[in-house]
């Protein structure tokens, strides 16, 4: 039985989360781990609290960590740039859009519950 060192598995594991959005069989083949196996690294990746892919294969249906990986991910790309991105990972522009818009809300929702309670900062 082979014995895959943290940093191989957390590399594996990554290309079931965005931008690769791989499923379990693809990984399984491409890299030549059981499907057993990979589903056990997932599913010991989730009781840690790491951000990993479930049974949700749409994109509505993605984790809030899943989605905000594809918002960091797409951030410095141009227009044709994250048009070419959604098309290879079969997302719209407007989801990632809204997914962007919905990150920036939710980022001063905090800072002003955190100004308003004198615990937090403002930015200029």
């Amino acid at each position: 039985m082979p014995r895959y060192s943290k940093e191989r598995k957390q590399m594996i594991l990554s290309k079931l989360l965005p931008p690769s959005n791989m499923t379990v069989a693809e990984v399984s083949r491409n890299e030549g781990v059981g499907l057993q196996t990979l589903y056990n690294w997932r599913d010991k990746a989730k009781q840690q609290g790491r951000p990993v892919p479930g049974y949700k294969s749409k994109p509505e249906q993605w984790s809030a960590e899943a989605k905000l990986t594809t918002v960091i991910e797409t951030a410095s790309l141009n227009e044709a740039e994250l048009s070419e991105y959604c098309r290879e990972k079969g997302l719209y522009v407007e989801q990632v859009k809204a997914w962007n818009a919905d990150s920036l809300r939710g980022i001063i929702e905090i800072n002003i519950r955190l100004v308003s309670s004198g615990n937090g900062f403002v930015t200029p």
